[in-house]
C-alpha cells in the first residue's frame, strides 16, 4: 500500500516519525507535520489532540512492532548451545532491523535524540539500544565462558563496535560498507575467542 493510500492516522504517525528522527521532537511543530502531509493543522487535530499524543502513539506502535530478540523469545537461549554462527545471524538481523527497516530506523534515531529530554524515551533507549542488548548478549556469551563477569566483558567488547556502526550508518556509510564492517567485526571477534580458548 502506498503511503498516501494509508489511513490518515497512520500517515500522520509515519510523517511525524520521519520529522522527529531528523529534527527531534522539540524541533518539530504541528505546522511542520501538517505541511509535510499537505493538510491543515486543524486536520491533524481531528486525529490527534497534541504532538505528545502523536509521539505516544509512535511509542505504542513501536512496542507492537516487535524486536528481533522479542520475536525469537527465550528459545534462542534455552533450546540448545548457542554457536558463533547463531550470534552472527542474530546480530546481523538486529543490525538490519535498526538500520534498514524504515520504522525501526527512524524510531532508533528518535530515541537517540530524545533520551535526555524525556525519561520514558531514555528508558526505552536503554532497553532497546544499551542495557537491553548488553544483557541479552551477556546471556549468550555466558554459555561460552566460565563466569558472569567475563560474559559481561565479552558482551561489552562485542557490542561496542556495533553501536558505533549504527552512527556510521546514519552518517553516510553505504549499506554495503557497514554490513561488511559488521561481518568483519563478528568474524574477528569469534576468531580471537577461539584462539584464546585454544591457548
Amino acid at each position: 500500500m502506498k503511503r498516501n493510500e494509508k489511513p490518515m492516522k497512520e500517515r500522520i504517525l509515519e510523517e511525524a516519525l520521519q520529522l522527529f528522527s531528523q529534527n527531534g521532537y522539540t524541533g518539530t511543530s504541528m505546522n511542520d507535520i501538517a505541511a509535510k502531509l499537505g493538510v491543515t493543522k486543524a486536520a491533524l487535530y481531528k486525529h490527534y489532540k497534541s504532538k505528545q499524543e502523536i509521539l505516544d502513539s509512535i511509542v505504542e506502535k513501536a512496542s507492537e512492532y516487535g524486536l528481533p530478540e522479542e520475536q525469537q523469545g527465550e528459545d534462542f537461549l534455552s533450546e540448545r548451545q548457542v554457536s558463533y554462527d547463531d550470534i552472527k545471524t542474530y546480530t546481523k538481523e538486529q543490525f538490519s532491523y535498526w538500520t534498514s527497516e524504515e520504522f525501526p530506523s527512524c524510531f532508533r534515531r528518535v530515541l537517540t535524540l530524545e533520551q535526555y529530554r524525556d525519561p520514558e524515551m531514555g528508558r526505552l533507549y536503554q532497553h532497546y539500544l544499551a542495557d537491553g542488548p548488553i544483557a541479552y548478549m551477556t546471556q549468550l556469551f555466558r554459555q561460552m565462558t566460565d563466569s558472569d563477569t567475563k560474559a559481561r566483558q565479552l558482551a561489552l567488547a562485542f557490542y561496542g563496535p556495533l553501536y558505533l556502526l549504527y552512527s556510521l550508518s546514519d552518517g553516510g556509510w553505504s549499506r554495503e560498507a557497514v554490513l561488511a564492517a559488521v561481518d568483519g567485526h563478528i568474524d574477528r571477534f569469534a576468531a580471537e575467542l577461539t584462539a584464546d580458548a585454544d591457548r
